[in-house]
């Protein structure tokens, strides 16, 4: 199985593509926004006219009201490795979610349903509140977790509370990863960071002037969580400031760059220093070195 991964706009679908053209691949998506049906533009999906030439699996097939979570994205990929494979086709799994392949290749840790009470509580306190609460049950997950790290100090508060043990005892007992069942040929792209932010900023504007259509119809829909993650994709706050008026799309679009950019360094810093080290990193950005290289890997 092929694994492509890297920040944002550094160039893993057209790679995508190209290898599974020359291949007989199909592509498999690893980004969490890239799932969900109301999105294309904004977390630039593949185009329809992508999608016919090779199949692609598990883009825009969520509903934006519906909860999704790793370990759903995590048991979808599995079936869609396995099809894959039976059709005699070359799985070529692609995002740029590090928490998304961690859980396929290393498995989900067994952390029983959260009591929903314990979950409203914890999910309505502001995070300091929460990071100090956190530090006195489970010290350890506070030290490694940032004060303003919202949501996984509220997962891990959650946990301690609602099953009396720490979180890092339940991650320490994953269960069904494929890490071990495949033969894993994975790049990382980490391309030139001042090439990356020049990229970004324009596939951003031209984004904006794509997307209004698309974010409208997000924004209009009323069934919508007020918490849903779709509504937090970079671009739709954005987009919904300038759709109200509140800014232009000047305004809009250096917002969402900036936004954009910072996810991205997020995302060069996690796959610079997380996954092991025997997975390649390249600066390369030329799609068909990049072809070349991967072609190389695939007959060692």
């Amino acid at each position: 199985m092929a694994l492509i991964a890297g920040p944002t706009a550094s160039g893993k679908s057209a790679l995508a593509l190209a290898l599974a053209e020359k291949h007989r691949g199909t592509v498999i998506n690893a980004d969490s926004m890239q799932v969900y049906a109301d999105l294309r533009i904004l977390t630039a999906r593949p185009t329809p006219a992508e999608e016919k030439r090779v199949p692609h699996r598990l883009f825009g097939h969520v509903d934006g009201a519906d909860a999704y979570s790793a370990a759903r994205w995590a048991i979808e990929a599995r079936a869609a490795i396995a099809e894959a494979q039976e059709e005699g086709r070359l799985p070529i799994l692609v995002g740029g979610t590090g928490m998304y392949l961690r859980t396929l290749i290393e498995g989900i840790a067994p952390v029983p349903e959260i009591d929903p009470e314990v979950r409203r509580e914890v999910r309505g306190m502001p995070v300091a509140e929460a990071h100090a609460a956190l530090a006195a049950l489970d010290p350890d997950a506070a030290t490694r977790l940032g004060p303003a790290d919202t949501s996984r100090v509220a997962r891990a508060l959650e946990v301690v509370r609602s099953t009396g043990r720490p979180i890092g005892e339940w991650q320490a007992r994953r269960e069904g990863g494929i890490g071990d069942a495949i033969r894993l040929v994975p790049l990382i792209l980490l391309p030139n960071r001042d090439w990356l932010g020049e990229r970004i900023d324009r596939r951003f504007g031209m984004m904006i002037a794509h997307a209004r259509a698309e974010a409208e119809a997000l924004l209009a829909r009323t069934d919508l969580p007020a918490d849903a993650p779709v509504l937090r994709a970079i671009g739709v706050p954005e987009m919904g400031a300038l759709l109200r008026g509140e800014i232009d799309s000047h305004a809009a679009v250096t917002a969402g760059a900036t936004a954009t950019r910072q996810y991205a360094k997020r995302q060069y810093t996690w796959f610079r220093r997380q996954p092991p080290e025997a997975w390649e990193r390249t600066t390369e950005i030329e799609t068909n070195k990049l072809v070349d290289l991967f072609e190389r890997k695939l007959l060692q």
